[in-house]
């Protein structure tokens, strides 16, 4: 019991700085922040953290990894409110029938094959999933993300499937290049999806180094994980 009350005060301490820095950043903005919503990314923590932070009033969580996800998903389907899942990672077209049984929103729509996959899934599941094109904002291989020109045409199949919702565009700084330059490119992306759809109005950018660069950029969500939860332990252990 000493430990599991010294996780959330710790968990509590971090969280408050987290959203006093997303605070901070959007009045530096000219924002409103609850405009702003915090997705907690809890990969490869269990799912004892997940309810802690569901009783701090966390109620977005992000995962990147089907397996653990969907675990944590049904280890926490009985929390009252119910949690928004969030999931971030690259998918593989195999995972989808899983991810449709238990995510609210996928950040990481990035090819037609995935949208075609995602449609079947969320059909045959009877759940209407939100989808964000993940944008590519530097061409590189192995972090997935379409190209910008890529957006309209894959906004389309999205619209198209029954399901399936265009809910906004998300993205990934590079490691290499100052965050708030690249976010920049992300907004003529987003304003150009918005004009075919309207009702995609996320964008979902920033993480636990950058997410100030984010929301001076016109983020809505932010994903956050070691800032809140601390270091990852060497393995996943959902419970």
């Amino acid at each position: 019991m000493e430990a599991r009350e010294a996780r959330r005060a710790f968990l509590a301490g971090r969280l408050a700085a987290v959203r006093e820095r997303i605070a901070d950043a959007a009045r530096a903005a000219g924002r409103d922040h609850t405009a702003i919503t915090l997705i907690t990314v809890t990969k490869t923590w269990p799912a004892e953290d997940v309810r802690l932070l569901a009783g701090l009033g966390v109620r977005d969580v992000g995962e990147n990894q089907d397996q653990q996800a969907s675990a944590k998903a049904a280890a926490c389907a009985g929390l009252a409110p119910a949690l928004s899942w969030h999931f971030i990672g690259q998918l593989q077209s195999n995972k989808a029938p899983s991810v449709a049984r238990y995510a609210d929103m996928v950040h990481s729509v990035d090819r037609a094959s995935l949208v075609s996959a995602l449609g079947k899934a969320a059909e045959r599941a009877g759940r209407e999933l939100r989808c964000l094109i993940q944008v590519s904002l530097d061409a590189a291989a192995g972090r997935g993300g379409a190209h910008p020109d890529e957006v309209p045409r894959l906004a389309a199949l999205i619209a198209g499937r029954p399901g399936l919702t265009v809910a906004g565009v998300m993205a990934v700084a590079p490691p290499r290049e100052p965050a708030g330059q690249a976010f920049a490119r992300l907004g003529p992306v987003r304003e150009r999806l918005l004009g075919e759809h309207p009702g995609a109005v996320v964008m979902s950018a920033g993480m636990s180094g950058d997410l100030e660069a984010a929301i001076a950029a016109g983020a809505t969500h932010v994903r956050v994980g070691s800032a809140i939860l601390g270091h990852r332990p060497p393995a996943p252990l959902p419970h």
